[in-house]
């Protein structure tokens, strides 16, 4: 078995085709209650060939993010004119400043760097949590490079406590009990990438700061299909790439550091020359730039920046709300349905994400039949596990060709359209 990015690999291909947009309209028509006209499944174009379960580990690209990255390399091929426009430092101010929206934080609390484990080395790095004395808290549900780094760090002589999950949740007494005024970090995945559960986040920055901790946050499974407001939940630090429900593309991301922390408890520990403005060379003298400017290096992806710019005006005018309504609907079939065909629930019912987890017999078995279904979705083999995720795009009739697949009925089953 093969591994791709977070330890796991994609199991799946091409899903059944539908013969027309015309055919699925008329679908879609047919269910009731929907939240999403055809229409946003038209944007996605993978949608389309596949039945594309595993929008946890790669969202596809939408139709808008395509034509922002078509634009700006129009620009890089032709310079400026009409409908060719750089992603220059307007936009880009412009793009903090409606990512600090999404997540309730100013633009001068937002910095712009390449990934999610960016941020957060960023943070650790920063913090010198490797020389200061103190301990540090996650829990088992938390991201791979989070426990490879953290593990790392215990090498090198930081105390690491590791909270166990119950019953596939983090119980916010149990992080009570690792947490005490030793404590320099918590950190955590706001929603686990392992099953979707999502931290009682108020209630474990409580317990922290009562204690005189930091709370980092990684909210990339998080951002964009549930509601995250920073100051709220408590988060001082917080990354994301861009690559998942907000619909942008690998190789981007935010960070936000609470403004009162920055340079203080989180100094500049990387140096480039988006931190500072009015350089003379002679001289030797610049400006400083204010905010979480000071956490940028080089050059950012523009056309990546771009992607997501379109990404989140797309999520937006989706709304959240009618985002966790159209997802809550498919997840709930999910958990009802494939725990009697023995599939384990791993995911804690009720709970508010668009990404379900299950346990496995034979992880083998279930990739292989994924791939005869043509079904993608996440398998990983080493835990038995078995995970699938929904997003806008996703229908009921998604749903049904995963339970028959899974049912072992897809054979017999007749592809719609």
């Amino acid at each position: 078995m093969s591994a791709i990015g977070r330890r796991e690999f994609l199991a799946g291909a091409g899903a059944l085709a539908v013969s027309s947009r015309r055919v699925f309209a008329g679908q879609a028509a047919g269910r009731p209650g929907a939240v999403f006209p055809a229409s946003v499944r038209d944007e996605f174009p993978l949608a389309s060939t596949e039945t594309y379960m595993n929008a946890a580990a790669l969202h596809p690209v939408g139709r808008f993010a395509a034509r922002a990255i078509e634009q700006g390399l129009q620009y890089r091929l032709h310079g400026p004119g009409p409908g060719r426009v750089d992603f220059g430092n307007d936009r880009q101010a412009d793009l903090k400043k409606r990512f600090g929206a999404l997540i309730n934080a100013a633009p001068s609390e937002i910095a712009f760097t390449s990934s999610t484990s960016d941020g957060e080395n960023i943070v650790v790095m920063g913090m010198d949590l490797a020389k200061k004395k103190g301990n540090i808290v996650i829990d088992e549900l938390h991201f791979t490079t989070s426990l490879y780094m953290y593990k790392e760090l215990e090498k090198q002589g930081v105390e690491l406590r590791i909270v166990k999950h119950r019953d596939w949740r983090i119980d916010p007494a149990d992080m009570d009990k690792a947490i005490d005024r030793n404590t320099r970090l918590v950190s955590l995945a706001l929603v686990s990438n392992v099953n979707g559960f999502m931290h009682d986040c108020q209630a474990v920055s409580a317990l922290a700061h009562a204690r005189g901790a930091y709370v980092f946050a990684d909210i990339i499974q998080a951002v964009g299909c549930v509601p995250v407001d920073v100051k709220a939940l408590g988060i001082d630090f917080a990354s994301t790439g861009t690559y998942k429900w907000i619909m942008g593309e690998r190789g981007f991301g935010f960070l936000y550091v609470k403004e009162d922390l920055q340079g203080t408890v989180l100094p500049t520990t990387r140096y480039g020359h988006r931190q500072v403005s009015n350089f003379n060379r002679a001289a030797l003298t610049w400006e400083p730039l204010p905010g979480a400017a000071r956490y940028e290096t080089g050059g950012i992806a523009v056309l990546l920046a771009a992607a997501v710019s379109e990404g989140i005006d797309y999520v937006t005018g989706l709304g959240l709300e009618k985002i966790r309504a159209h997802a809550t609907q498919l997840t709930d079939r999910l958990q009802r349905e494939l725990p009697p065909l023995g599939y384990t629930p791993l995911t804690p019912a009720g709970n508010a994400t668009p990404i379900l987890a299950f346990g496995l017999k034979d992880a083998a078995a279930t990739s292989k039949a994924l791939q005869a279904g043509k079904v993608t979705a996440t398998v990983v083999g080493n835990e038995n596990r078995l995970r699938l995720s929904v997003s806008v795009f996703n229908t009921h009739d998604d749903i049904d060709r995963v339970v028959e697949v899974l049912g072992g009925r897809a054979r017999s089953s007749v592809a719609r359209g």
